[in-house]
């Protein structure tokens, strides 16, 4: 038997989750619309994050070769803002894979009114969090550069050229331009998916987590969740989950067909018949006399 932790039942983890009909379907309250930006949050914040340590990689290892040759490398502005990115864009990912995921597994999980609190609070934070990143990425971008010590400025030129990692001047960059572009683009899908998430949670504790077509046919008694297809709810009524029979008061009344009974069919006697009972040779004869 499957555990249950936290009050999720591990038996309803199934590959079939993951399945189109499962994650596209409107069952649930803005179910689409949470999957899609979501998903488009997580993606530009990482893409963001992981071109930025790319970059971050570069100057680590540009620094090393200049070091080894006499020379230093300050890049401790890129350094660190690069390094608040990566937390931002966990951060994100943390937050709203992790909503995606609830969602996706669970949807009719029952979530006390602090967790759903703590849910709110956590997204409105990820807003704060990934906007000081992109201000950070973008100022730090747009007005700051690395710089070669140890030698003068001509040799130092030569060694970065030499080297070919990642220029000097950050702004010169493409992957820490792409980077900023990416968090900012980012940045506003984070604020789209945090509405989206308390709109979600504040009507999931009022109405519950179905749309409102789902409500409307659970009033008369329809089952929509195990007689969904093809994104539409089907017309069968509840059946006992004990015994899989329809109460009488949900049987669909169906007329029955009249039941016509045919005409029995009399065979007339055939011309031989009438005649053997008309005239019957061996019945005695019948005297004038007495007639």
């Amino acid at each position: 038997m499957a555990p249950v932790i936290f009050g999720l039942p591990f038996s309803e983890f199934t590959w079939s989750k993951f399945g189109n009909a499962n994650m596209w379907n409107n069952v649930y309250h803005l179910r689409r619309t949470k999957f899609i930006v979501y998903q488009l949050a997580m993606i530009f914040c990482v893409v963001s994050e992981s071109l930025g340590t790319d970059a971050l990689s570069r100057f680590v290892s540009q620094q090393k070769y200049l070091k080894s040759h006499g020379a230093g490398e300050y890049n401790n502005d890129y350094v660190g803002v690069a390094s608040y990115n990566i937390f931002a864009g966990i951060y994100v990912a943390t937050i709203f894979g992790g909503a995606f995921f609830f969602d996706l597994i669970w949807p009719e999980r029952h979530e006390d009114h602090g967790v759903r609190v703590a849910w709110k609070l956590s997204a409105i934070a990820g807003i704060f969090v990934h906007l000081a990143s992109c201000i950070a990425m973008t100022v730090i971008v747009a007005t700051k550069s690395a710089y070669v010590t140890g030698v003068s400025a001509e040799e130092g030129n030569r060694l970065v050229l030499e080297n070919g990692k990642t220029p000097l001047d950050y702004r010169h960059s493409a992957r820490i331009v792409t980077s900023v572009v990416f968090g900012w683009i980012g940045w506003i899908f984070v604020i789209a998916s945090t509405v989206i998430l308390v709109v979600g949670k504040t009507h999931d504790e009022k109405m519950g987590p179905w749309s409102t077509h789902v409500r409307e046919a659970k009033k008369n008694n329809v089952d929509v969740e195990s007689n969904f297809v093809n994104g539409h709810p089907s017309e069968k009524p509840l059946t006992n989950p004990l015994t899989g029979e329809q109460p009488e008061a949900l049987a669909p009344n169906h007329p029955q067909p009249a039941h016509v009974r045919e005409p029995t069919r009399i065979e007339e006697p055939s011309m031989e018949a009438q005649n053997h009972h008309s005239f019957d040779s061996s019945a005695p004869a019948v005297n004038p006399a007495h007639v």
